[in-house]
């Protein structure tokens, strides 16, 4: 007695039309119908399936799909989802990396690929940069927005789920190569990217084609750059617009990106399948940053001149990240019942494996000031600039390994029945998941060179340069030569500069151990679908760290459990076969970032900054409701409401004053705040203009706008009233707008798309608790690209892309918008290639 669901019952949420893919072609001036090609391929086919995708779900959620030659509408993940419905991305020196989920911070969502959780390389942080993930191992990315009770409740703005390729994606032999070359317009400099896929079906036994092999492999180096001044938030506000300190810098990148990915699928018969995903990237920056700090005597007012010590620095080191993920599983149906098993492994880490932190060579001045707040200029004499006149003072050499695994195993059942006629799904089930952190970190400082038998000239910073540094943002002066600095200090005894409180402070490791449970049942009443049920996660957290105080290193352990017992509801009518309306109640939880729980810390004197082991986890109650139309092909419109009620949000606050720091001047560390709202609006357009006269019957639309607005009290002791003093604030992250909109056109031949992303302003980070001046804002960010793409013939494609034509840059803001805490540019970039397929 097998149940079927209908589809129109089962619709799911096509909350928008993933801003993505949608532009494109030429058309035919005679033709009336467009061409078969644009069924299987083209922006519009990649919306249709994905607005499918959507519309059946019983989740409200996002899709973005690859198209039928296996291309993503973009290079890497986090910007193959930036143009779907409140989705934002955080930058990083210009690509696209973490993603935001209703305006809310990244580390509040969560990541899986083939539903196996993805750990964060990252030592500090649970958000995972979807740069990591060539975009060409990828078949299709979701972002889930209410999750049912049999979804792990790990996120507070959505679920993203990634899933690769399978060989039953295709019907038989499948193939892509892509070959292409980019140009960065700050450097000048070229690169090249290669990749393809593969899948194929195979006969096995007395089956047919039931047996898929699909795999996938990408490669790409990229040189880039970036230009950036920041005076890191030193105003100071309470005697006039006065500032401390200004840093210059510039970075160099070479970014090698590797992906590759296997996966095989066994289907034996109708009723069962058997399959193994596995997938594996890497991500390696060679990053150089020569930087020039000047620390003003006393903070001063724009114009004003007056003596400085001015730091010339340099970083040099290698950093590589990797994901490896690993997903066993299998599922079978047996008449009523069904059964789906899955094991899952995966790991992340970033390594370097010794390098250059940080080398300082400095100088004294006179006369040193500054021009300008947004971007200030160094104003300083011609003497500033001669090497001459800086000496090496110190150079940190650091180590570095972080290991982030997880372990799963679930078991999920089903039993379909029929309840007073009306078809009815149990579903109930388990899983166990274990997850670990290690942070490894070692640190020797070179100091005093002077005592170990160096001269003045040998230390004097002729010696160590490199030609001049191309500082777009004004006079920079010379580069200091990583090699000239590491051949000073290789041939001195490494153990005697061994940096003990650094290294040992920073180690540490977190379990996370999470038991969970659910029942779920699904229930057709006429139009009218409810998904209702309960989910259980029991999480044991262990912290391992070290401690330092007037006694000396000593251990600093944390073990704590807690329990959340998470009911979920959701309804979806349908009022017609194409307009349908959602609703959903549910509760989510999500555990602080590693580096909010840092058990490591260092009482010095009166003052210590630490993490706080004992941090509860966020919980929020979340209602959705909403309405969705589906018209034509790759049309729908749709406009949902959400609300989020949040207990023990998370922010830095200084705790100096109270407790156990009672007589500190200083005590930071993360604290739960006691609750926050964020409310919200999305709203959401697609439509392929198929019924106008040629050549406008070519013409799509994707456009989608999310407000949202978030309310949250933080507190702090106010040493002058000898009270506690509170204030009101936005959760750090939170956007109160993102929009996209998508302008394309396509034809058989021809695909053409013009994209804007935008984002609001947004809290980066709270300063200071009692004083909302010195709080640090992100500006607003309107990115536009371009992309076409032409068959030459029916299997061969040249494609052309222009990323961030306005040359948008990353401002952060102290207080109000004209006082710099940091300015980074980057330049728009370029890419041509072309593609050969078979499908």
């Amino acid at each position: 007695m097998s149940v079927q669901f209908a589809t129109a019952r089962s619709t799911g949420f096509r909350l928008s039309a993933l801003a993505l893919a949608i532009a494109v072609s030429i058309p035919v001036a005679a033709q009336a119908q467009q061409p078969e090609v644009v069924d299987v391929i083209g922006q519009a086919a990649q919306l249709e399936q994905a607005l499918d995708d959507q519309r059946r779900a019983n989740t409200i959620k996002s899709v973005v799909h690859a198209d039928a030659i296996g291309q993503m509408p973009d290079d890497n993940a986090a910007e193959a989802l930036q143009r779907i419905p409140g989705i934002s991305v955080e930058r990083d020196q210009g690509e696209g990396r973490f993603v935001r989920v209703r305006g809310l911070g990244s580390d509040l969502n969560s990541v899986t690929i083939n539903g196996t959780l993805v750990p964060a390389p990252e030592d500090d942080r649970r958000a995972v940069a979807m740069d990591v993930l060539p975009s060409e191992l990828i078949q299709s990315l979701s972002v889930v927005k209410t999750l049912t009770p049999d979804m792990d409740a790990n996120s507070l703005g959505g679920t993203i789920e990634v899933e690769s390729l399978s060989a039953f994606d295709h019907d038989g032999l499948f193939y892509s190569l892509s070959a292409e070359g980019s140009h960065d317009d700050n450097t000048g400099k070229n690169s090249p990217k290669l990749s393809g896929a593969f899948s194929n079906r195979f006969s096995i036994g007395d089956g047919i084609d039931n047996f898929g092999v699909a795999a996938a492999l990408s490669w790409q180096e990229r040189e880039f750059g970036s230009d950036n001044v920041e005076t890191g938030g030193a105003w100071d506000f309470d005697d006039g617009d006065r500032l401390g300190k200004l840093e210059q810098r510039r970075y160099d990148i070479t970014r090698e990106r590797t992906g590759f990915g296997l996966n095989l699928d066994y289907r034996p018969d109708e009723h069962s399948e058997i399959w193994l995903r596995s997938l594996y990237s890497r991500f390696k920056d060679d990053e150089v940053r020569q930087s020039m700090v000047t620390k003003f005597a006393d903070p001063q007012l724009a114009g004003e001149l007056s003596d400085a010590e001015v730091s010339r620095k340099l970083k040099a080191r290698t950093d590589t990240q990797e994901v490896k993920s690993f997903v066993f599983g299998g599922k079978r149906q047996l008449g009523d019942w069904g059964v789906n098993a899955q094991a899952g492994y995966s790991e992340a880490g970033e390594k370097n494996p010794g390098g250059i932190a940080s080398a300082a060579f400095e100088g004294d001045f006179a006369d040193v000031g500054y021009g300008g707040m947004r971007k200030p200029q160094l104003q300083a004499g011609q003497n500033i600039y001669d090497p001459s006149n800086f000496s090496l003072a110190e150079v940190e050499w650091e180590k570095h390994r972080t290991t982030d695994t997880e372990k799963n195993i679930k078991l999920d059942l089903t039993r379909d029945f029929y309840l007073n006629s009306m078809p009815s799904r149990l579903a109930f089930g388990g899983k166990l998941s274990r997850r670990q952190k290690d942070n490894d970190l070692d640190v020797w400082i070179y100091e005093d060179f002077d005592t170990l038998g160096f001269s003045a000239e040998q230390l004097n910073m002729p010696g160590f340069t490199r030609g001049t540094t191309d500082y777009g943002l004004g006079r920079f002066g010379p580069a200091i030569s990583d090699n000239a600095v590491k051949d000073l200090i290789s041939g001195l005894n490494r153990d005697e500069f061994y940096d003990e409180q650094e290294s040992r402070i920073n180690d540490f490791t977190i379990e996370e151990d999470i038991n969970a449970a659910y029942v779920m049942n699904t229930l057709d009443i006429d139009d009218l679908r409810i998904i209702a049920g309960l989910r259980y996660e029991g999480t044991r957290m262990k912290a391992q760290g070290t401690g330092l105080d007037e006694n000396g290193f000593f251990a600093n352990n944390t073990s704590k459990k807690y329990d959340h017992w998470l009911p979920g509801l959701h309804g979806i009518y349908q009022l017609n076969d194409k307009t349908q309306i959602r609703a959903a109640w549910t509760n989510s939880v999500v555990r602080p970032t590693f580096g909010q729980l840092f058990p490591g810390f260092v009482l010095d004197d009166d003052e210590a900054e630490f993490g706080n082991p004992n941090l509860k986890p966020l919980e929020s109650a979340n209602f959705d409701l909403g309405i969705e139309h589906y018209m034509g092909r790759a049309g729908a419109i749709s406009a949902f409401v959400f609300y989020k009620d949040i207990k023990n949000f998370v922010y830095t606050a200084d705790i100096a004053g109270t407790g156990a720091y009672t007589d500190f001047s200083e005590a930071i560390t993360s604290v739960n705040g006691d609750s926050a709202k964020v409310y919200g609006l999305e709203l959401a357009y697609s439509q392929k203009f198929s019924w106008l006269p040629a050549p406008w019957n070519g013409l799509l639309l994707n456009a989608n706008g999310t407000f949202t607005r978030s309310d949250a009290d933080i507190e702090q002791f106010d040493p002058d009233l000898g009270s506690m003093r509170s204030r009101s604030i936005s959760l750090p992250g939170q956007s109160d707008i993102t929009g996209n909109l998508t302008l394309g056109w396509e034809n058989d031949r021809t695909s053409l798309r013009l994209s804007a992303n935008y984002k609001s302003d947004y809290l980066h980070e709270v300063g200071s608790v009692l004083d909302k001046r010195y709080d640090y804002t992100v500006d607003d960010q309107l990115f536009v690209d371009f992309s076409a793409s032409y068959f030459l013939r029916e299997n061969l494609q040249v494609f052309f892309e222009a990323q961030n034509l306005t040359d948008e840059s990353y401002y952060v803001y102290t207080g109000k918008r004209r006082y710099n805490s940091q300015y980074e540019e980057y330049g728009p970039s370029y890419k041509i290639g072309l593609t050969l397929n078979h499908f």
